[in-house]
């Protein structure tokens, strides 16, 4: 069992949270360096970072990258740590991940950093395709038109990735459209290479991007707690084998393993655990603070897994805590009877009470349109979940979201 010392110590770093029945209560990320005083990372180049090349790429990056970005004191100090890629995208905080990121990197050498966002494109929620009335063009033109806004966010002449975003389906990923304009983009030199994420059906996905044979990365979730996880690694062993980079992302599996923060997830011990494969090239934890960074960063010299390490990430097991991860199966989504999108909103959940992102969880919560969202007025939920969550009591918990203004959750 992880020692009082640490999850005093990592239910500090992240004691803020959602909190009282009748509302919500947030308090504002402290982006000074108070608590950095003595924990500056060094950089990466007077140390034995360890770095691996992301596939068929001639990107080579430390094996710690960075997600969830929170101010710009945060992303330079990073920087000067030796990171090198930063997880953003188009609609991360209506734009706003995107400049901070720009504003962090004004200055430096562009060869110092590795300039990458996720698009989106025209979507139907309902479908994960584009809408049956958008024609190529339109959707050819809105994806041009959302690039040359994150350059502009960013202040680069071009990216160094460019995904496509929030994958839910394979034939998504052969649609003439889209690969069309993902081509034409590269062709043209506004990026170097490109990449497709997803946050599930990792088993389908992972071999649909290697068939396509136009896409070099693959951003997608692994962790400890992944019901599936060996089967992931096979997979992601046969996406590097076949020449594709692979990013990994939700590592640290919900931060803690309750909503109430009293026990963290040993977020060191969940990083190496993901990195013992070599074929995860670099893996974007997210960070709100400095002393966070400074853990994060400690991983990058040493990947060794501890004993002790091994024993932390048991400790939501032997406690029986189901956590803040969803392993994002979707076998709610047919037992309610509304046919809600269940997995997406557990997902916000999940970055609003493990990772302190309100703002994030929201956004998520949109994806869907709020209409769908019934639960306020169901009581008959019956829904089972594979992880053992209260489903039910969870989905009344975070929707409180929709009511809270946007500038009060930034």
């Amino acid at each position: 069992m992880l020692g009082k010392n640490y999850y005093a110590t990592r239910r500090e770093f992240l004691r803020r949270s959602l909190v009282g029945a009748a509302g919500l209560s947030f308090s504002p990320i402290q982006s000074s360096s108070r608590s950095m005083a003595h924990k500056t990372p060094h950089d990466g180049k007077s140390r034995g970072v360890v770095f691996r090349t992301l596939g068929r790429t001639d990107i080579r990056v430390p094996v710690i990258s960075l997600g969830a970005l929170s101010s710009i004191d945060l992303v330079q100090r990073a920087l000067d740590a030796g990171v090198m890629y930063f997880d953003t995208a188009y609609r991360y905080g209506a734009g706003m991940s995107e400049m901070l990121l720009g504003q962090a990197l004004k200055g430096r050498p562009r060869e110092s950093y590795i300039a990458a966002t996720k698009i989106l494109g025209l979507r139907d929620n309902l479908t994960g395709l584009p809408p049956t009335d958008v024609g190529a063009d339109e959707f050819r033109e809105d994806f041009r038109r959302k690039l040359e806004v994150s350059l502009r966010r960013l202040g680069v002449d071009y990216l160094d990735i460019l995904f496509l975003h929030g994958v839910e389906r394979p034939d998504l990923l052969s649609l003439a459209l889209i690969k069309d304009v993902l081509q034409e983009i590269k062709e043209e030199g506004k990026t170097r290479f490109l990449g497709a994420t997803f946050h599930h059906k990792e088993l389908e996905l992972i071999p649909a991007v290697v068939k396509e044979g136009i896409y070099d990365v693959i951003l997608t979730s692994h962790n400890f707690r992944q019901p599936h996880r060996e089967e992931v690694r096979k997979a992601v062993a046969s996406a590097a084998q076949a020449g594709l980079g692979i990013i990994a992302m939700k590592t640290v599996a919900g931060a803690f393993w309750d909503r109430d923060r009293k026990y963290p997830v040993n977020v060191q011990a969940a990083l190496k655990w993901v990195l013992q494969s070599e074929n995860i090239h670099t893996i974007i934890p997210g960070v709100e603070n400095f002393d966070q960074l400074a853990q994060d960063v400690g991983v990058m010299e040493d990947l060794r897994l501890t004993a002790q390490e091994e024993e932390d990430l048991r400790f939501g097991e032997k406690m029986k805590l189901a956590g803040l991860y969803c392993a994002q199966c979707g076998a709610c989504r047919e037992q309610c009877p509304f046919g809600l999108e269940i997995p997406t909103v557990m997902r916000s959940f999940m970055y609003a009470y493990g990772y302190h992102q309100p703002a994030k969880a929201k956004a998520t919560l949109l994806e869907r349109e709020p209409d769908e969202i019934v639960c306020r007025s169901c009581r008959r939920c019956a829904v089972s979940c594979t992880m053992g969550f209260d489903v039910s009591g969870r989905m009344r918990d975070v929707i409180r979201l929709l009511d809270v203004p946007d500038d009060f959750l930034a």
